[in-house]
């Protein structure tokens, strides 16, 4: 008999305290659920296994990865129906060991456990990142973690990005524009607000694929060094300043911040990058940038922030994004980013939240991915392209609503004398 999809429902039901708000397919061809929602299709019992041994979003993360688990319908609409069921249930969850105190819970799990078969784990997805989490933020664990995201394969990254190689958020004039006019609003935008003329030195940290190191080198006469440490990234990089003719005003180095030694700079641009610092390190990053400045010269940081909580200390990077996506990195609040800034002895004079830009980016992203996927597939793996459906997806709903946000912060090295250099009317780059 074929039944189950509706044990599963209860089962789940039981588990949650409410009832599950998709359909569920499982592997013997049986459905249940409220009719016309989208559909979690469980296409195997290794799926109930994953969940059993690793409860929560990682179980549940390694399930779609591995394709044990998909999604029937609008990927928008279901991950925001199971959203608060499932992953944000934060502070008002009970803890585990509080929930198996419960007999109807103890019951569900025992039903699970029979259904899933095997007690035996399944292995974690090739495409987890799998490290022990400590000695965090040294060079050459950062230089690992960099590595795991962004050398993937440039080929990759072009369906995803576009032609514009821009991994960050773009900048819209309307919702209607094209990803590519909204990225090179971005750019311009970090451009204006560090006040970048002819003969002025920017250094661009985290410089990706060179997008914004040609952009400003080839519309604002600067020369630009640009640091990655990412090998892929900076080939392709070098190419692109080779084609464009900017060999004599741009340089791309396989290089860690911290080891720059060059400086000052008229200029500091850090674009998507400072997520990947840490909290602990946060303080030293700054500082060290501050110290590659010219007196006068502005910093442009450009960061995901998260909402602070009522615990800091309870704070945990998010299981499927640290295991799969971006390994050892942090959010933190603005509020914290402005503080350790300041700290670090700059003049914070402009915060600009562009949260429903990245909504919007991540958006276009998904859409290319998904009118490309075969291809993508093909570049990388099935594993890897369902990563970053995953991720970009769940991402952009999070900008929605208000869950994490961004933030271009705009600091200056300001003198002792108080001359900022920044007019009185500072936002003339809109």
């Amino acid at each position: 008999m074929a039944d189950a999809a509706p044990r599963l429902q209860g089962l789940f039901a039981q588990l949650l305290g409410v009832p599950l708000p998709v359909r569920i397919r499982a592997w013997d061809g049986s459905q249940a659920g409220p009719p016309g929602a989208p559909t979690l299709v469980v296409r195997n019992r290794r799926a109930l296994r994953r969940l059993l041994w690793k409860p929560g979003e990682l179980g549940l993360a390694r399930a779609w990865v591995a394709g044990d688990l998909d999604i029937d319908g609008d990927l928008y609409t279901t991950l925001d129906l199971l959203a608060g069921h499932i992953w944000e249930r934060d502070e008002d969850a009970r803890t585990l060991a509080q929930a198996l105190r419960d007999p109807e819970v103890r019951a569900a799990v025992r039903g699970l456990v029979k259904l899933a078969g095997s007690p035996l784990p399944p292995a974690p997805p090739s495409e987890e990142a799998r490290r022990p989490r400590r000695n965090l933020h040294t060079k050459r664990t950062d230089r690992r973690a960099i590595s795991h995201h962004y050398d993937v394969g440039n080929d990759f990254y072009e369906i995803v990005l576009g032609p514009s190689m821009v991994y960050s958020c773009a900048y819209w004039p309307s919702p209607e524009s094209t990803l590519e006019q909204a990225q090179h609003d971005k750019l311009e935008l970090v451009c204006r607000k560090l006040g970048l003329g002819p003969g002025q030195r920017l250094l661009d940290v985290g410089c990706g694929w060179g997008s914004m190191a040609v952009h400003a080198a080839r519309e604002h006469g600067v020369s630009v060094v640009g640091v990655t440490l990412s090998q892929e990234q900076a080939a392709y990089a070098r190419k692109r300043v080779a084609d464009e003719g900017l060999t004599d005003k741009v340089e791309i180095r396989v290089q860690d911040y911290r080891d720059v030694r060059d400086g000052p700079y008229d200029a500091i641009s850090s674009i998507g990058m400072a997520e990947h610092v840490g909290a602990e390190r946060y303080l030293g990053y700054a500082t060290d940038l501050h110290g590659l400045l010219k007196t006068g010269g502005r910093l442009l940081n450009h960061q995901i922030a998260r909402r602070p909580q009522r615990d800091e200390t309870a704070y945990d990077a998010d299981a499927f994004i640290d295991s799969y996506v971006f390994p050892d990195g942090e959010l933190q609040p603005i509020g914290v980013t402005v503080a350790q800034l300041e700290r670090a002895g700059f003049e914070v004079r402009d915060v600009e939240s562009i949260r429903e830009h990245y909504a919007l980016t991540l958006r276009r992203w998904v859409a290319r991915l998904e009118a490309d996927w075969h291809r993508a597939v093909q570049l990388t793996s099935p594993g890897r392209a369902r990563v970053w459906r995953l991720y970009m997806a769940a991402s952009a709903l999070a900008f929605e609503h208000n869950r994490i946000g961004v933030n271009q912060v705009l600091a200056v090295r300001t003198p002792e004398s108080g001359e900022s250099g920044m007019p009185l009317r500072a936002r003339t780059w809109n």
